[in-house]
């Protein structure tokens, strides 16, 4: 077997509408295709992350079939499953600021323990952990 890359990385959003304006609007990410899924009650958002998709499933706050999702479990201890998204960038620091600027919150720089890079963690509208990466 040969498995030759990552096609998508999919997660469940509480709120479509908040989700879609901080993944396109505010970090950029390009749209590939939307979709409403009226016999789920939901919608389907499918970024481009360079070569790997993201897809993002949620309802909207205001349809009548609402109904959130549990929420993330990462204290005390964090759940099974997917732990953080990471994204490569030329330079951590820049990219912080623009976060920064764009009044969201990201963690302090810091330095991965194996490889030296730089790196800093800054969270979703549902608080998944996202990581720049040098």
């Amino acid at each position: 077997m040969k498995l030759t890359a990552i096609h998508h990385v999919a997660f469940i959003v509480s709120d479509y509408d908040k989700s879609y304006d901080f993944y396109v609007h505010k970090l950029g990410f390009e749209v590939i295709r939307e979709n409403h899924r009226p016999e789920r009650h939901d919608y389907k958002l499918d970024l481009k992350c360079g070569n790997v998709e993201l897809e993002i499933f949620g309802n909207k706050v205001s349809d009548p079939y609402y109904s959130a999702p549990p929420a993330r479990v990462s204290r005390p201890r964090e759940a099974c499953g997917l732990r953080h998204l990471a994204f490569r960038v030329a330079d951590v620091e820049a990219v912080r600021q623009e976060l920064l600027d764009l009044g969201i919150e990201v963690e302090e720089l810091r330095y991965d323990d194996y490889t030296g890079k730089k790196m800093a963690f800054f969270f979703d509208p549902d608080g998944l952990p996202l990581e720049l990466h040098e």
